[in-house]
């Protein structure tokens, strides 16, 4: 749509603002499918969950591709936004299946970042390389192939999944234990690490570990009714803790304004002073190469220094790197094309989009797939792509009201506030889960209440002792 959305403007002669709704609904739409987020998870499981995303979008994008009018594309769009909700299932799905063991959570991020990110961002390149490719068509037909292409892949990824195994979790949630079994020896090293494994599956959901059957009757409420209470009104401390940081990474990921400089990089460049098609696409394309290279580093340092690390790197490095209000301040208030500053412009776009796919891109999806308890884990994982892609769709439906309003240099340094303000954010809240297992969680977000509680004793015993005479005090202590 970065390529698109310049020839699907002058084609249909569509104002500023339809194309900031034609970009951004794409994330509202997805809502839809997120109110059915849990249900969706736990009735289908994650395997036909992610073949339903694929047909979803194969029809969307074919409704693009021969949309003959706004309206039209419109509803394409809709019909395409239906499937985001699902593709995120695929997240939640793949630590699932992977085994324990020296290596169980290297290959768990591998997967994760790899299919979700190289392979997304490997897309993304695809795209700007298509909108590269395709711009010299007739401007009546190359938007719409460069949306309709989209439906090839969709095809790929639901005949891709029939390779893989459903959820072991999700099994013994609807009380499948056998098949839970069956999952699990093809995904162990050995047959005590499988019985080891769904042992501990069992006594997440509440099934008696000593229990032989094969198909049980699993209480409702590890069916995923009642959790919203327990997740918002009655909340532990750690749930809530984890629930402040999983919501809080999506919401900063997206307010950061990343999304707008991937979406309307050939607009920042074209502010930058670059003004032909072919050289706006051009440079875009360079935007999802260093983007994809990023990730690819992402993938193999993530598991080294652990997320926090990253987390904290990348966000403060993209902090410095929004001086580009610097450099699109001069270009917007000079007469005449200033070399350097269309250099700098360029420059630190890849540098913000670099910063980016190294840490807070890739470890938002990451975290957000460790650290939620088993029980609570398809309506929080709705949750947090819901702000995810609420804040997305509200970013790229403001971007160019915002810069027409109070200048482009001014919107990014906006951007760089914020950034900063989610450094703070990470830097107080994030505790490390680099090695931890999906069932540790909870734990470990409650050690941070549990100090706090003994601190708060330990303080109230200290008054009191204050009370004492001297030998009480002694023998106190």
């Amino acid at each position: 749509m970065s390529g698109a959305s310049l020839f699907i403007k002058e084609n249909l002669n569509i104002s500023d603002v339809q194309v900031e709704v034609l970009n951004g609904t794409l994330n509202i739409y997805s809502l839809i499918g997120f109110t059915l987020a849990g249900k969706t998870s736990d009735w289908l499981g994650r395997w036909y969950t992610i073949v339903l995303a694929g047909t979803i979008f194969f029809i969307g994008a074919l409704l693009m591709g021969f949309a003959p009018n706004y309206a039209f594309l419109m509803f394409g769009r809709f019909i395409a936004g239906l499937h985001c909700r699902d593709l995120s299932s695929l997240v939640s799905w793949l630590p699932h299946i992977f085994p324990r063991g020296l290596f169980h959570y290297h290959i768990i991020l591998s997967y994760n970042i790899l299919t979700i990110f190289v392979f997304v961002n490997v897309g993304i390149l695809l795209g700007y390389v298509s909108n590269f490719a395709l711009a010299k068509l007739p401007i009546h037909l190359n938007w719409r192939i460069m949306l309709g292409i989209g439906a090839i892949p969709s095809v790929f990824l639901a005949l891709g999944v029939l390779a893989m195994p459903e959820s072991p979790r999700w099994l013994v949630m609807q009380g499948r234990l056998r098949d839970a079994k069956r999952v699990l020896n093809r995904t162990s090293s050995s047959e005590e690490e499988s019985q080891l494994r769904l042992d501990e599956i069992k006594e997440a959901v509440g099934i008696p570990k000593d229990s032989k059957d094969e198909v049980v009757q699993v209480s409702k409420r590890s069916q995923g009714e009642g959790i919203w209470k327990e997740l918002l009104i009655r909340p532990t401390p750690a749930v809530r803790h984890i629930l402040i940081v999983a919501l809080g990474t999506h919401f900063f990921q997206q307010l950061s304004g990343t999304d707008s400089v991937v979406l309307y990089s050939p607009r920042i460049f074209e502010k930058a002073g670059i003004t032909s098609y072919n050289d706006k696409l051009l440079t875009t394309m360079a935007v999802g190469f260093v983007k994809t290279i990023a990730i690819l580093v992402a993938t193999f340092q993530v598991d080294r220094f652990g997320r926090r690390i990253l987390l904290l790197s990348s966000v403060g490095r993209m902090v410095v790197s929004f001086i580009l209000g610097v450099g699109l301040a001069v270009v917007d208030q000079s007469h005449s094309k200033v070399p350097w500053a269309v250099r700098l412009c360029i420059t630190i776009v890849l540098f913000i989009v670099v910063f980016f796919s190294i840490g807070l891109g890739p470890i938002t999806w990451v975290y957000r797939s460790e650290i939620f308890p088993l029980q609570l884990r398809a309506q929080g994982y709705s949750m947090g792509v819901a702000v995810n892609r609420v804040t997305s769709g509200v970013m790229s439906m403001t971007f160019i009201s915002l810069y027409k309003a109070i200048t482009i240099g001014v919107a990014f340094f906006l951007y760089m506030g914020i950034t900063t303000l989610s450094w703070v954010f990470f830097y107080t809240l994030y505790p490390e889960t680099q090695g931890r297992f999906l069932e540790d969680m909870e734990v470990l977000f409650g050690k941070y209440h549990k100090w706090r509680e003994a601190n708060a004793m330990l303080n109230k015993t200290k008054q009191v002792v204050h009370g004492f005479g001297d030998d009480n005090k002694a023998q106190i202590h």
